[in-house]
């Protein structure tokens, strides 16, 4: 048992999903705004959207891999890929936007030019240009089409490339480290991320990201990729001011187990750690981490109490034993967040 420190060890009951028809009182008056990229963000907002239905999710554009790679080399756009998961989370529960997310998310087949793009990527990327290059606008009209229960935005208003320090595997030369430049390229290398940046170092950030992070009652960082879907949202410089600058509850959920090839043998309060030394004056107030993951409770409160913030530790994990958040348990963590408050 842990007997010292703000923690709380939880089973929290199960958290209904919220029907079209349900009036939204209460809680679901909480403006959400959760950052991050890939399954792990499209997990929060599928939690999320549980609790509120003032949600808006800024999603990372640094993806240089697959269509969203193949699309960003041909055409002056962000990177759709992420940001079409993040809408097909946010899609709502009527049969035919469900069914419409479901187009989102299809792949083509065969062997041709179309072949491994997700219908989604494409009819967000012929939206921006119909809209002279307006990735805000794009995304709205979908939203539309889905019927989305929040919004979806980009983290900055220029593709980014994220550019990694790399530690050596070589045992002759452990000191030795190596530059890699592009996401697909920093999770496939092998070694661990000493550094991370993202270039253009100091880009444009959507308006509309600003405004809905100085008016959010929480702010939720994680689960996802640590280095390339998590932390470039604390290295855009105006992005971290904005989060700073936030009044809002700050909730970071850490991840099941490490990454390969981003955070090989990583402990959860190493990930904690990692994220703490990129907030530059970003304040967290909780940290939630499914309690069977963490072996170390004593190591991971330790770093928890350090920043000042509450460790929650919930079953948040899949109940089949797949390492995936489930998102009925995540949305329970996070009521039991809320309702602390």
């Amino acid at each position: 048992m842990l007997d010292a420190g703000p923690v709380r060890i939880t089973a929290p009951p199960p958290v209904p999903a919220p029907t079209g028809g349900e009036r939204r009182t209460g809680r679901e008056r909480l403006r959400v705004v959760a950052l991050g990229g890939g399954h792990g963000l499209a997990a929060a907002l599928t939690a999320w959207r549980r609790l509120t239905g003032e949600l808006t999710a800024v999603v990372t554009v640094a993806d240089d891999g697959g269509s969203s790679g193949r699309i960003r080399r041909e055409m002056p756009v962000l990177p759709p890929g992420d940001l079409r998961m993040a809408l097909a989370a946010l899609a709502g529960e009527e049969p035919r936007t469900q069914e419409m997310a479901r187009l989102l998310q299809h792949r083509f087949g065969g062997s041709g030019v179309l072949a491994g793009h997700p219908v989604g990527n494409l009819m967000l990327t012929g939206l921006t240009e119909m809209h002279g290059g307006d990735s805000v606008r794009a995304l709205g009209a979908l939203e539309q089409l889905l019927a989305a229960q929040g919004r979806v935005l980009p983290m900055a208003e220029v593709p980014l490339d994220l550019v990694a320090t790399v530690e050596s595997t070589d045992p002759d030369d452990p000191q030795d480290t190596r530059r890699i430049r592009g996401q697909v390229a920093i999770a496939s290398t092998p070694g661990r991320v000493r550094e991370i940046r993202v270039s253009p170092a100091d880009p444009p950030v959507p308006v509309e990201v600003l405004r809905a992070i100085a008016a959010a009652d929480v702010i939720s960082l994680g689960p996802g990729s640590w280095y390339t879907s998590v932390l470039p949202h604390l290295l855009v410089p105006r992005l971290r001011q904005a989060l700073a600058e936030a009044t809002a509850r700050v909730v970071v959920v850490l991840n099941l187990e490490p990454q390969p090839g981003e955070t090989d043998g990583f402990s959860p309060e190493e990930h904690l750690g990692v994220l703490l030394a990129h907030c530059e004056g970003v304040s967290l107030h909780t940290v939630i981490a499914d309690a069977a993951a963490v072996v170390d409770r004593r190591g991971l409160l330790s770093a928890v109490q350090g920043c000042g913030a509450e460790l929650v530790l919930a079953p948040v994990a899949a109940p089949d034993g797949a390492p995936r958040h489930d998102p009925q348990r995540l949305a329970a963590a996070l009521a039991s967040v809320v309702g602390a408050r």
